[in-house]
């Protein structure tokens, strides 16, 4: 649940933070699937998945937006209030490869991206509700208000990132993402940070957050996870959802509290003042949980040097392989080299990423069930998969349900060099498997069912 976390706290203090889309359309006007012509010189092969999409002769609608001929799938993002494009471009990509390569056994990928400028979700959803297959590869800030209408509707859904606590984890949904709320997703990179990296602070972390009720259940979870990894919380603070002009005061608690480790909850550029502030006065933690909604340039741009030098900035990618790193690994690459042809200057993003996982999931499903594609065969299908990779884009990761323990982990540091994985000792390739199993016993939000809308598996075609 790492941007699980990072979204919600960052609509906490600013509603600004959640990934967003291209404009809202088809990724084509044609109904006509590829020739095989057009897809023989296209490769559909990522990392160690082979074949993801291929030609064929369908026939027939056997679901709602599956035609012989193309095969709706609905994208939601925030974009006409981010103005960020990670989901639209990753559907225009993925889809044009896809399609190029013969599409889902010859149907066509059509991507309607749904913009639900933030505050529009359940208008989206009608929208998905009536034209989609499933959804794939999107997440929007308050994906909350529409879980409900969705598993009325009986929508599978493969999000990029879930994000309300209430959705994450929901019925007809397989993530790609780790996390939960029965048990903690950051055990690892906890134990590491306290028991291993950095055994000083783990009896003075500090936690700080934008002053909403939508991040208490969120703060709460990192409270009972650092205790629960032996370490003590002896500072917590809030700070102004609209953000704050000067951290000076902020700093220096931290420091005459004598804090050691941080957990930040808001946007980057709130935290990256905060550090500015810290530096100036000459304080420095043994390390910063920036997560991983700090990964990336702009971070490190609006940090500066001298902050980024100043203090130990750390991110826990939850398994996803850092992009820095890509020419080491093939599925990474292929991702990119992706994007720089059918997207030339789109950026490739964490969220990118997981995005095409998620694509890559529902692809693959969808192909397993051949021409009698339904909703039921293309989700069950996905459910299977206990550990699922991307093809190597992220650790293996047991999709097959919502309650199961995160085992892998990496972990990343900001410099002034840039992004560069951290010495946290991975032994399974780019990470780390060994994560402790932390089972959490407060009083959260619960992921909505089928029978919350008076549905049920046998209402599921």
């Amino acid at each position: 649940m790492e941007t699980q976390r990072t979204l919600i706290a960052a609509l906490a203090v600013t509603a600004l933070l959640a990934a967003g889309c291209s404009d809202r359309g088809d990724s084509s006007d044609s109904e006509s699937a590829p020739t095989d012509a057009q897809s023989s010189a296209v490769s559909a092969d990522i990392g160690d998945l082979k074949n993801v999409c291929r030609p064929g002769s369908p026939t027939g609608s056997p679901a709602q937006g599956v035609t012989a001929g193309e095969i709706k799938v609905g994208v939601f993002s925030d974009v006409g209030f981010t103005k960020k494009q990670e989901f639209g471009d990753a559907a225009k990509v993925f889809t044009s490869w896809c399609n190029d390569a013969g599409g889902i056994n010859g149907r066509k990928l059509v991507a309607n991206v749904h913009d639900t400028k933030m505050m529009e979700v359940r208008q989206r959803m009608t929208e998905a509700c009536r034209d989609d297959f499933a959804l794939v590869g999107g997440g929007a800030a308050l994906d909350s208000m529409g879980v409900k209408d969705r598993l009325s509707c009986m929508l599978p859904d493969f999000p990029a990132q879930p994000v309300g606590l209430d959705s994450s984890g929901s019925d007809l949904q397989v993530s790609v993402q780790p996390g939960n709320t029965t048990y903690l997703t950051y055990s690892g990179f906890y134990n590491w940070l306290l028991k291993e990296a950095y055994p000083g602070s783990a009896g003075a972390v500090g936690v700080i957050s934008g002053d909403s009720p939508t991040v208490k259940p969120l703060v709460a979870m990192a409270e009972e996870g650092i205790k629960a990894t032996g370490g003590q919380v002896t500072y917590s603070d809030l700070y102004p959802t609209q953000g704050v002009s000067d951290w000076t005061p902020y700093a220096q608690s931290i420091k005459n509290k004598n804090v050691k480790g941080l957990l930040f909850y808001g946007q980057f550029n709130q935290l990256a003042k905060l550090e500015q502030a810290l530096t100036t006065i000459g304080y420095k933690l043994d390390w910063i949980d920036a997560n991983s909604n700090a990964y990336g340039d702009d971070f490190l741009q609006l940090a500066g040097n001298q902050a980024l030098a100043g203090q130990n900035n750390v991110a826990d990618l939850s398994g996803v392989f850092p992009l820095e790193k890509a020419a080491e690994n093939p599925a990474t690459q292929k991702v990119v080299d992706l994007y720089a042809k059918y997207a030339p200057g789109s950026e490739v993003t964490l969220a990118t990423v997981r995005a095409f996982s998620s694509w890559l999931l529902f692809a693959k499903s969808a192909s397993s069930c051949g021409d009698n594609l339904t909703r039921k065969c293309v989700f069950e299908t996905a459910q299977k998969e206990t550990a699922w990779t991307g093809g190597g884009l992220q650790a293996p990761l047991d999709v097959s349900g919502p309650d199961v323990p995160v085992a892998c982990f990496n972990v990343v540091t900001a410099t002034p060099e840039g992004w560069k994985p951290a010495d946290f000792e991975p032994d399974n390739g780019a990470y780390r498997c060994d994560a402790p199993v932390v089972k959490l016993t407060g009083n959260y939000p619960k992921p909505v069912t089928l029978a919350d809308v008076g549905k049920s598996t046998a209402d599921f075609k």
